[in-house]
């Protein structure tokens, strides 16, 4: 029996931080890198369009964007191995018009998991005390923040530029899967496999 169930952000996360940008940039004229979104608001990169046209045009393109997102570096590598010892609960802020989307997405990547669950919000502490996670690994930092200090549990923060005003102890900051995979065997006290 698996004892740890951890939830888990999708986009930034498990897929690159700069899914969108080679979207972005086509549709509005630009040559964004992520280094230029210092921000989680994406139209405050963007402070030429109105907000509510960017809003339009992702609600169109965010079937083709989830569909095309690249994953992270290691990540199917790392959550592979975990399976074994944790039920992995993939928590993410997109809506169910994506769901099935979504599940192909993680077939196609080999990505394995126990539950996927698309809440339409970024509000994930109600979903996340639901499930009874046990750590939690997100891109946004205040609500990584907010997971930390309601939960008291680890969360594993995925660095970007857009995430790095100050984290309290107990929020983690990674570069990558290998660097979460290192926190979570601290944390949790696991051996490494012989």
């Amino acid at each position: 029996m698996r004892k740890y169930r951890f939830g888990i952000d999708i986009d930034g996360t498990v897929t690159c931080p700069t899914s969108l940008l080679p979207h972005i940039n086509q549709a509005f004229k630009r040559n964004l890198v992520l280094e230029d979104i210092q921000e989680y608001d994406l139209t405050k990169a963007l402070p030429d369009i109105d907000p509510l046209e960017f809003g339009k045009w992702f609600k169109i393109s965010e079937p083709e964007i989830y569909a095309t997102s690249p994953i992270r570096d290691d990540a199917r590598e790392v959550l592979s191995e975990w399976n074994d010892r944790y039920e992995l609960y993939f928590i993410s802020a997109r809506g169910s018009n994506v769901q099935d989307i979504t599940y192909k997405w993680f077939l196609e990547h080999e990505v394995v998991y126990d539950h996927i669950e698309l809440i339409g919000t970024h509000n994930k502490i109600a979903t996340a005390k639901m499930h009874g996670v046990h750590a939690f690994f997100e891109d946004k930092h205040d609500n990584a923040v907010a997971i930390h200090e309601e939960l008291k549990i680890p969360v594993i923060l995925f660095d970007a530029p857009y995430n790095r005003d100050p984290i309290p102890d107990g929020v983690f900051r990674v570069s990558n899967w290998k660097e979460a995979k290192h926190i979570i065997e601290q944390e949790f006290a696991i051996e490494k496999a012989q």
